[in-house]
């Protein structure tokens, strides 16, 4: 399998996966505080909505050059300033007030489920329509392929679906393709250290803040050169 049909696949099964949980929420799910302050359920899915559907506007530009970064490099935390943490913020929230007023008086208080699927689908059907080392330009600057940019898009997923489903009190539904992605982009397809005893979900969780490190832990990571990632919140 090549490494842009594994991301593809990891891609579709994680966003194919929250859709399901999206036909499940009601209007007060939308108002629920997250970890990532200052957003609410809302937010948050009006934030993985526009990601999900990046790659598909970034991909209608003319290629930038050759690729500069990988998957990694992109969640370094020096390129989350100030300024682009509270645009990221502000975006998100504007984008979750604008889906309220078009939300539907009764039933289902969310219109985020159809566009949330429509972005993501119209991600694969743009990838599809191009080689998997076609190079785009990112919203930080970087020149990336377009597998590498799409393995952010399953991280992106994948780990704020962990927040989701802690704000919502349900059991984490991270998808066995994208826990074996995130994975292995954290780990750089290296084996952990076994006294660790870690399965897959729980690196995710303890290499991206989601749950505590103790002072030993942290040292094993940085003893097996796992990559910790930063979201800017």
């Amino acid at each position: 399998m090549s490494r842009l049909i594994a991301v593809r696949s990891a891609f579709h099964d994680e966003c194919d996966r929250l859709g399901t949980v999206l036909r499940t929420l009601d209007r007060a799910d939308l108002d629920r505080p997250t970890r990532c302050t200052p957003w609410t359920v809302a937010d948050l899915l009006a934030h993985l909505r526009t990601g999900a559907n990046r790659l598909a506007d970034m991909l209608r530009d003319t290629p930038p050059g050759p690729a500069q970064v990988d998957a990694a490099g992109y969640f370094g935390a020096a390129k989350f300033t100030r300024q682009v943490d509270a645009d990221r913020i502000e975006s998100a929230r504007s984008e979750a007030a604008r889906h309220r007023r078009d939300a539907p008086p009764a039933g289902p208080g969310t219109v985020l489920d159809a566009d949330f699927d429509r972005a993501w689908r119209a991600t694969l059907s743009a990838v599809d329509a191009h080689p998997a080392d076609r190079v785009v330009r990112t919203r930080h600057g970087d020149a990336m392929t377009v597998t590498e940019f799409l393995r952010t898009r399953v991280v992106e997923v994948g780990v704020h679906g962990l927040d989701l489903a802690e704000a919502l009190d349900r059991p984490p539904w991270l998808t066995p393709t994208a826990a074996r992605l995130i994975a292995d982009l954290l780990t750089g397809g290296r084996a952990l250290p076994a006294h660790l005893g870690w399965d897959r979900l729980t690196l995710i969780r303890k290499a991206t803040g989601r749950s505590p490190r103790s002072r030993a832990e942290q040292d094993a990571l940085d003893a097996a050169d796992v990559r910790l990632l930063s979201f800017g919140g």
